[in-house]
């Protein structure tokens, strides 16, 4: 079974206003659920979102540096909170025969649960990454976990040792 891991909008532009330990504390699990999937050979995805960038803002349109990107992982641009709404990202997946998806990142209340229900809507097995997703407020992370499909990386480990 292949596994896809997609890491949503880790961009200093979009983090702001969320607490810097949530932060730390989520790229710790992504990076390290990232390792895990990159040397079984499933595909790691960098989304990020360019909606409002300029030449003069570029820098804050990357990556946060704590998010490790490797040589073998995927950058895919965006502009629109569902991350397969006008991208390449179902073919993608497709291409790559992947059959679950773990969704982490940030904004739980935006991109997050909007690319959770459009790859639901895709058919993809979709799972959010615990203790993966940000958001600037806190009740939302709750119900996100209280209402979607959650995986932890213990049982990503089984799954990819198997």
């Amino acid at each position: 079974m292949k596994i896809g891991f997609l890491v949503i909008d880790m961009q200093a532009v979009h983090l702001q206003g969320v607490e810097a330990q949530m932060i730390n504390n989520a790229c710790e699990h992504i990076n390290y659920v990232a390792d895990l999937l990159r040397s079984n050979d499933h595909p790691v995805i960098h989304v990020q979102d360019i909606e409002g960038i300029t030449e003069a803002n570029r820098g804050e349109f990357d990556t946060i540096s704590e998010i490790q990107i490797k040589d073998t992982d995927l950058i895919l641009t965006k502009e629109y909170s569902n991350s397969f709404w006008k991208t390449e990202l179902e073919q993608i997946l497709r291409d790559r025969g992947v059959e679950v998806l773990i969704i982490a990142g940030n904004a739980a209340e935006h991109c997050v649960l909007f690319t959770y229900n459009g790859a639901r809507e895709r058919g993809f097995n979709t799972v959010i990454l615990q203790n993966g997703i940000l958001s600037k407020y806190q009740d939302v992370i709750t119900a996100t976990y209280r209402d979607r499909n959650l995986i932890s990386h213990p049982v990503i480990k089984y799954m990819t040792n198997k």
